[in-house]
C-alpha cells in the first residue's frame, strides 16, 4: 500500500515538473504619475487618473469620474449594467488614492411613504458602496446615506421628473 502511495506521489510530481516555462507576470508601476492601464485596454484600470489634461480628473468633463449619478428603475435598487463602468472608474480612483473619501447619497422619487423611501434610498446607496468595496475601495473610504425623497433633482409629478429623482449621487470629500 505504501509503495502505491509513493508511486502516485512520484507521478504527480513528475507531471508538475514539465519542461514548459511560463513567462513572468508583468509588474504594474504604482508610482504617482504612472499611467494606469488595464489588461484589455478598456477595463477600469484604463482610466487616466493622472490629470495630465490640466484639469482635476474629478471635474474634467472628458473624465468618467466627472459622472456622479447612477439612475434606477421604479422601485429598484440594483445597479444597471450601463452604470457599472462608472462605478468601476470610481473604485479605481479610490484604490489609487487611499486618502480620498466618498459619500453616496441614495435618492427616490416622491411616490411611497417617507419611511419606505428612506429605506429604498439606503438600499440604493448601499448597493453602490458594496460594488465599490468589491472592486477594491476600502470600507473607511466610502459612506452611504439615504436622502429618500428630500433632495429632488427635478420638480413635478411626471415620469420625467421621477426618472431624474431615482438615483444615487457620488460626492467626494470637500463636496459634502
Amino acid at each position: 500500500m505504501r509503495a502505491l502511495w509513493i508511486a502516485i506521489l512520484c507521478a504527480l510530481l513528475a507531471s508538475c515538473a514539465g519542461t514548459s516555462e511560463q513567462s513572468p507576470a508583468g509588474v504594474e508601476d504604482r508610482k504617482p504619475g504612472a499611467e494606469a492601464r488595464g489588461a484589455e485596454g478598456g477595463g477600469p484600470g484604463s482610466v487616466d487618473l493622472t490629470g495630465k489634461r490640466g484639469a482635476s480628473v474629478l471635474t474634467d468633463p472628458a473624465s468618467p469620474l466627472s459622472k456622479r449619478s447612477i439612475f434606477y428603475d421604479f422601485d429598484k435598487y440594483d445597479v444597471k449594467p450601463e452604470y457599472r463602468p462608472l462605478v468601476e472608474a470610481h473604485a479605481t480612483y479610490l484604490r489609487e488614492n487611499p486618502g480620498t473619501k466618498m459619500l453616496i447619497q441614495g435618492n427616490t422619487d416622491e411616490r411611497g411613504s417617507r419611511e419606505y423611501n428612506i429605506a429604498l434610498g439606503q438600499r440604493r446607496s448601499d448597493g453602490v458602496k458594496r460594488m465599490l468595496l468589491l472592486l477594491g475601495a476600502r470600507e473607511d473610504q466610502v459612506e452611504s446615506v439615504s436622502l429618500g425623497e428630500e433632495k429632488p433633482r427635478a420638480q413635478g409629478s411626471s415620469e420625467d421628473a421621477w426618472t431624474q429623482n431615482r438615483r444615487s449621487d457620488i460626492l467626494y470629500q470637500g463636496e459634502y
